[in-house]
């Protein structure tokens, strides 16, 4: 397996990193059977692969073996997003026979975590998602990891996370608060339901925690004080 030097060039925020902890914690209650997660959005620039990379890092992080699985074979955008500038395989590719597992799943200098590219764009992706390899990729692949986490392309533009859907063991749904209506949130939603995959939850995305002084007073105070924490204990 190749390793790959991933750069993440996004700025920490405490406030983020709270909430991605709690998603994280949500998710190991949600029980061991669940493996396969497929995270998806209403539309396009909701925060999702933001969230994606977050909580793979995350759960790397306390130990879990973790696949992070760019699906959106239209557009992907992880390569140029992680800083990766040399040739790499990716999901098209392999679903359309042009190279072998082995080719495509790289391992990273994030901790526990692997990573698998979209790959080129291809010109039938939701008739690629629909051949029975990507149900025998994915069986194969789960008896390595904790966790797989699976970026689809956004449920209320085009139908493929509702066709990874069908071989999920869970799907959390991505939603920014005053940029998505709730009409068009409710059958996307509804979509991902009749996929038949057990929906693990909702999940606001870009909210702006300033607005409530209650809890915007209580982070700072107790990420001002982690800071702090952090900063004396590489004095020691």
């Amino acid at each position: 397996m190749k390793k790959l030097n991933l750069t993440d060039k996004r700025k920490s925020d405490y406030f983020y990193s709270e909430a991605i902890k709690t998603l994280r914690t949500n998710i190991q209650l949600s029980g061991q059977s669940i493996k396969t997660i497929l995270i998806t959005s209403c539309f396009p620039n909701e925060g999702k692969s933001d969230v994606v990379l977050s909580l793979a890092q995350e759960l790397g992080s306390i130990g879990k073996n973790v696949l992070l699985l760019d699906a959106d074979i239209r557009k992907t955008a992880y390569a140029g997003r992680l800083g990766v500038e040399e040739e790499i395989k990716g999901l098209s590719q392999l679903l359309s026979g042009q190279v072998g597992l082995q080719d495509i799943i790289y391992s990273t200098n994030f901790p526990n975590m692997d990573i698998i590219f979209g790959g080129p764009s291809a010109p039938n992706p939701s008739g690629l998602l629909s051949e029975n390899i990507f149900r025998v990729f994915l069986k194969e692949i789960r008896e390595y990891y904790n966790y797989i986490l699976i970026d689809t392309p956004p449920i209320g533009t085009v139908i493929d996370a509702a066709v990874i859907g069908r071989c999920c063991d869970g799907a959390i749904f991505l939603v920014q608060p005053g940029n998505v209506r709730y009409r068009d949130a409710q059958k996307a939603f509804k979509q991902l339901e009749r996929s038949g995959c057990r929906v693990l939850g909702a999940v606001m995305s870009k909210v702006d925690t300033s607005d409530d002084k209650y809890y915007s007073s209580y982070y700072k105070h107790y990420g001002e004080y982690y800071s702090r924490s952090d900063e004396e204990s590489g004095k020691k």
